[in-house]
């Protein structure tokens, strides 16, 4: 017997029909949202980024491939990593199609992380992905975009992701599966200890190019990636949401046959 609760069709209308109104309105703040990301002032880009690419050393500029507007992904692969993020993995999996869309609207979708590019380029074909990939090796790019910290950071709390200053390694507060245990595990399925894993942070980060001239105009951390993240859009809307109880999700070609 089921413990939710059972109604009639005309009860589940009135009810639909109230949630419709506040989708709507949840739909007109997004809208206005979007709107302030992009009245956002620009900031100039004068360092001289260098990144390792497929066609070889790469400015930040260069990642535009032609486009006015980039988009680059912080995807959790540090150079001590033996696998990329199993969370930004899948995340990941939904920009092969989503980037050649974006491709032709002049906006560039990259991944950047700090491993070196082989092990970027060959973790990209186990996942069968297609979508640009750069490292940022040698250079200070992540760390001036608040998603690697140092060792002594660390130790020392001198930790400031997501626009605060946090205690203690604690990125995952407040989402679900989330804690020291959760972390634990990941880093294991990254074949790395945690302190190591938690040097590396997930986020986004869009910049647009005048001629020569690059712009950083926003960025966004932790949970701000939630749109991004398609399988829980997806749970959002099933009849028992994220219904989580610690780390289930897995790589794409680890889970076993259903």
């Amino acid at each position: 017997m089921t413990a939710h609760t059972i109604g009639t069709r005309d009860a589940w209308l009135a009810q639909r029909l109230a949630l419709l109104q506040a989708e709507k309105d949840l739909t007109r703040r997004s809208d206005e949202l979007a709107r302030r990301r992009q009245a956002l002032p620009w900031v100039r880009i004068d360092k001289p980024y260098q990144f390792d690419t497929d066609a070889g050393r790469a400015s930040l500029a260069a990642l535009f491939q032609g486009r006015t507007q980039l988009l680059i992904y912080h995807f959790m692969f540090g150079p001590d990593y033996q696998a990329g993020c199993p969370s930004c993995s899948s995340i990941a999996d939904g920009f092969n199609g989503v980037a050649t869309h974006l491709a032709h609207h002049d906006v560039m979708l990259m991944a950047v992380s700090r491993a070196p590019l082989a092990k970027l380029t060959a973790y990209r074909q186990r996942m069968g992905w297609t979508f640009p990939w750069a490292s940022s090796a040698g250079s200070d790019f992540n760390a001036d975009f608040n998603v690697w910290f140092t060792e002594a950071q660390q130790h020392e709390g001198d930790i400031e992701y997501n626009y605060r200053r946090e205690p203690e390694a604690a990125w995952r507060e407040g989402q679900e599966g989330g804690g020291q245990q959760a972390e634990d595990q990941i880093a294991a399925m990254c074949g790395t200890d945690a302190d190591t894993f938690q040097r590396d942070r997930p986020g986004v980060s869009a910049f647009v190019r005048e001629g020569d001239t690059v712009y950083h105009t926003y960025s966004a951390y932790a949970r701000g990636l939630d749109g991004l993240w398609g399988m829980y859009q997806w749970l959002d809307r099933a009849p028992k949401g994220r219904n989580e109880t610690g780390v289930w999700w897995r790589r794409h070609d680890e889970y076993g046959a259903r």
